[in-house]
């Protein structure tokens, strides 16, 4: 049995350890706003985060996980800087078809809580893991300025 600390709560699992954290937060705890996109964490669709940093959930076994703290995209919000992305994404209109938008801003968040003035190299950095194929990386550069901004003031 493993226990696991997901978005400020503690919950218990009997069976496999070596379970992907995308499964065991979609199917155990029916948190779907994590996605699975290529399975080989190559796209980003799944990232969260694992003591704020982002990890790509689709190749992380819950063992690996057991003394971190997890944040899904459902709880990023109610930081400030998640609050602040959020409503930056949708001042910006980022989404399109929005199937990679939990995990680029679960991405955007973690850039902005290590770099509150990140520069566009910076921007394009961080985000180069999360893949768009609506092709909204204008929009998600503006998005996360907008929300750098906004944590300034």
């Amino acid at each position: 049995m493993v226990e696991l600390d997901i978005n400020g709560q503690r919950h218990t699992f009997d069976g496999d350890a070596e379970m992907p954290l995308l499964w065991y937060l979609r199917d155990e705890l029916g948190l779907t706003g994590t996605k699975f996109g290529c399975g080989m964490a190559l796209c980003g669709a799944c990232t969260v985060h694992v003591d704020g940093k982002p990890v790509r959930s689709c190749m992380t076994p819950i063992s690996t996980v057991t003394t971190h703290k997890v944040t899904t995209v459902e709880a990023v919000g109610k930081q400030r800087i998640g609050k602040a992305v959020q409503i930056a994404w949708i001042a910006e209109q980022v989404p399109q078809c929005g199937y990679c938008q939990s995990g680029q801003v679960m991405s955007a968040v973690a850039l902005l809580s290590t770099q509150p003035n990140p520069t566009d190299g910076d921007i394009d950095t961080a985000m180069s893991g999360n893949i768009c194929r609506c092709a909204t990386y204008c929009r998600i550069r503006s998005a996360i300025h907008q929300a750098a901004e906004a944590l300034r003031t």
